[in-house]
């Protein structure tokens, strides 16, 4: 009723478990939050944004600073930098590029994205698609802080 805004829903977990503590168990979901950090430009992706629930299931959290125009991944996450993005991932993102030039999607980001962030979302779409791997370090600083 106050127009736009934001909500905060608490996840129970477990406080002492966070990306940094995850080893290989959780891969599969972190190559998912990796990607998906890519595609939005999350510029704060810290191990603690990372959140084990009490079903045992990864949580992602605090994207409050994504879609920027210019390159500003920053990233806990690159375990996967340089590796090719599995198959099941490539058709995701290349449903999410077909989807985004046409409603209902174009239409629900308009009022959220300006025109130019939705130009640099599907920029880096296509650079993912055309590459076919996940992304490397660069330019500039890569890494959040704090990593927690």
């Amino acid at each position: 009723p106050h127009g736009v805004g934001s909500v905060q829903y608490y996840i129970p977990h477990n406080p002492d478990e966070n990306y940094f503590t995850f080893g290989s168990k959780y891969e599969r979901e972190l190559r998912q939050i990796a990607l998906f950090d890519s595609i939005i430009n999350n510029a704060d992706r810290k191990g603690g944004h990372c959140l084990l629930d009490e079903k045992g299931r990864i949580r992602a959290i605090d994207h409050g600073v994504c879609f920027h125009t210019q390159p500003k991944l920053r990233t806990v996450i690159w375990d996967f930098e340089g590796k090719p993005i599995p198959p099941h991932l490539m058709a995701d993102l290349e449903q999410l590029c077909m989807k985004l030039e046409k409603p209902p999607l174009s239409d629900q980001l308009k009022p959220l994205l300006t025109d130019d962030e939705i130009d640099a979302l599907r920029e880096r779409l296509d650079a993912l698609i055309m590459s076919r791997k996940f992304p490397r370090p660069g330019p500039g600083r890569n890494y959040p802080w704090p990593p927690i």
